[in-house]
């Protein structure tokens, strides 16, 4: 059916359109259903043109620009699209950086469109211009300003073809005002290939064949699996290389959902707030076979005292990750699930066991030392952790969990039971607070059909809460968990471990979370005792509507294991 209403819009191609429509039916060309944007003076032919196809795309109109950037990240990442927003320029450009900056360490497709302002004011300090391409060029894969509207379909052609190929990340059109009203003879073509960019670097066998001779000869090897397991969609491929060698197998915060982390093989999360076993066993491990991740020093700590004992299998699509950080044995610059595919079929089968017992003698210490008191504590005050555990015990298998960044966030990774990939959605590199709620808005747009839980911080909900009154326009039935402990716990927890309890601008004396919810016609609860929880949760998840519940639990609560900065894997603290 899209097919033959842009068959009739080609048709027209033979009169002149303008370029703000023709920007338009490029998007429809690329498939784009969702656009998240706010209009403003620079960009208003485009949204002028968009009024006209409104049957076609769906325009979620935020309230703020950053709330359109992360929200378009939580479609893009569910829905294996490119994202896509809509900003004006000057303030609404510069509105998007913390989101873009996201997307680009987080390897996430995103197309950005910005409003400039007449090309013959280029430069001279005119109302709401700045020089977004000079802003956003070190945290974009590429960026473009186009000043002619005949200049706009093949703009956004290579924008769609650059964003989404290779490692995935945001591109930046910047169109001047003049270019959408300017007219053109409209003709589109897909973008396929680029000169001198190679998104999909050819598997080298001779490296396969290296990597295939260090993985049968190893006796303790140890898979670490990162994001891009999840972005090449090599979750089979993970699973079947792991099964037929009895690898055991960790993820990065990012990885989380690449495994069921019910499988036999799963023996944790990796990192600073990571599981015991799989911290310490990096620095005993005889082979790490890295796939889709890039040692980031959240994983590493001291990257002085990293696994150096162990041969190194890097498995990663950026060439520009490879020896980046840690210097690998076997380099295998390709895409996760074609070189796990090829990996499997050459492999020996293999079985770990006495290696796989030692896991799971770290996971019953940390149970003993840690879980059990977070998961089934005895004092008065809620925890976290039982929090999670009730939302995992009760949320369906493909429901989709968005954090935020702070102790939630941590607790959520160590304790929520992911069982279907792509249900994670978090801000993993850049840490940004306020990311959840507007990316649970864009993950619900992306894939309607799965339940969608934000589990927010008290400050970090703060940061974008006016997103409430998109939730509410949108009538987006999206769970929002505040876990609320009145403190910026994770700052808190770092001050009193590490700077004397000298708890310096932490504590927060927030608002009436269920009346601001109220105010934004959204159903709401606050919670303050143990045997309240279980009921409430099952009531939000069980409302039709979007739904925010205020869980208040302990101030002091801290988060363990721990590795702390600048210390080694190997020194992480149960206590």
């Amino acid at each position: 059916m899209l097919e033959k209403e842009l068959s009739k819009e080609k048709a027209k191609s033979s009169k002149q359109i303008t370029g703000a429509e023709a920007l338009i039916l490029s998007l429809l060309e690329e498939g784009v259903d969702t656009v998240f944007g706010y209009p403003g003076g620079a960009i208003m032919p485009i949204y002028d043109a968009l009024y006209d196809y409104q049957d076609k795309i769906n325009h979620i109109l935020v309230r703020h620009e950053q709330g359109a950037v992360h929200a378009a990240q939580g479609y893009a990442r569910v829905s294996d699209k490119a994202g896509v927003c809509f900003a004006t320029s000057g303030p609404g450009a510069t509105n998007l950086v913390t989101g873009i900056a996201d997307a680009q360490i987080d390897s996430t497709p995103l197309v950005c469109i910005t409003g400039q302002v007449a090309s013959h004011l280029l430069g001279t300090d005119a109302f709401q211009e700045t020089d977004v391409i000079g802003i956003s060029m070190p945290i974009t894969k590429w960026n473009l300003q186009v000043t002619k509207p005949e200049d706009i379909p093949a703009a956004v052609a290579r924008a769609f073809y650059i964003a989404r190929s290779g490692r995935p990340g945001p591109v930046l059109l910047d169109i001047t005002k003049d270019a959408q009203f300017g007219k053109l003879h409209y003709k589109y073509e897909k973008c396929e290939k680029i000169r001198s960019y190679r998104p999909y670097p050819k598997l080298n066998m001779g490296d396969v064949d290296k990597a295939v001779e260090l993985i049968n000869k190893a006796k303790k090897p140890f898979i670490l699996a990162g994001h891009g397991v999840l972005i090449s969609g090599a979750e089979n491929e993970l699973r079947q290389f792991a099964e037929k060698t009895g690898i055991p197998v960790a993820v990065t915060l990012l990885g989380l959902s690449a495994i069921p982390t019910d499988h036999q093989l799963y023996v944790g999360f990796l990192g600073m707030h990571g599981n015991y076993g799989p911290n310490i066993k990096t620095n005993e491990c005889d082979l790490l076979i890295a796939v889709g991740m890039r040692f980031d020093d959240r994983v590493t700590g001291d990257i002085s005292k990293y696994a150096k004992q162990a041969k190194v299998i890097h498995i990663e699509i950026d060439p520009s990750e490879i020896n980046k950080i840690v210097k690998a044995d076997v380099a295998v610059n390709s895409d996760a699930k074609e070189a796990l595919k090829a990996l499997s079929e050459r492999v020996s089968k293999a079985s770990h066991e006495k290696w796989m017992q030692e896991f799971r003698d770290c996971k019953k210490l940390e149970y003993e030392k840690v879980e059990q008191h977070d998961l089934y504590p005895g004092g008065k005050g809620l925890k976290m952790a039982e929090v999670v555990r009730l939302i995992s015990e009760k949320a369906s298998a493909d429901a989709i969990i968005v954090t935020d960044v702070g102790q939630h966030q941590m607790v959520t990774s160590r304790y929520y039971n992911y069982r279907k990939p792509n249900t994670n959605i978090t801000s993993g590199g850049l840490g940004t607070m306020g990311f959840a709620l507007p990316a649970a808005i864009g993950a619900k747009v992306g894939k309607p059909g799965s339940d969608v839980i934000a589990i927010i911080g008290d400050g970090g909900f703060q940061m974008t809460l006016q997103e409430l009154g998109t939730i509410n326009q949108s009538k987006m039935p999206v769970k929002i968990v505040i876990l609320n402990n009145n403190f910026l716990g994770m700052v808190r927890q770092w001050q009193q471990l590490f700077y004397e309890k000298r708890y310096s601008s932490v504590e927060m004396i927030n608002p009436d979370f269920v009346m601001i919810a109220k105010g934004f016609n959204i159903e709401s609860a606050k919670v303050t005792e143990r045997s309240d929880i279980e009921a409430a949760i099952g009531k939000m998840l069980d409302h039709k509507g979007s739904y925010l519940l205020e869980v208040v639990v302990e101030k002091e609560e801290n988060v363990f294991p721990m590795v702390p900065t600048g210390a080694s894997v190997a020194e992480i603290r149960l206590e």
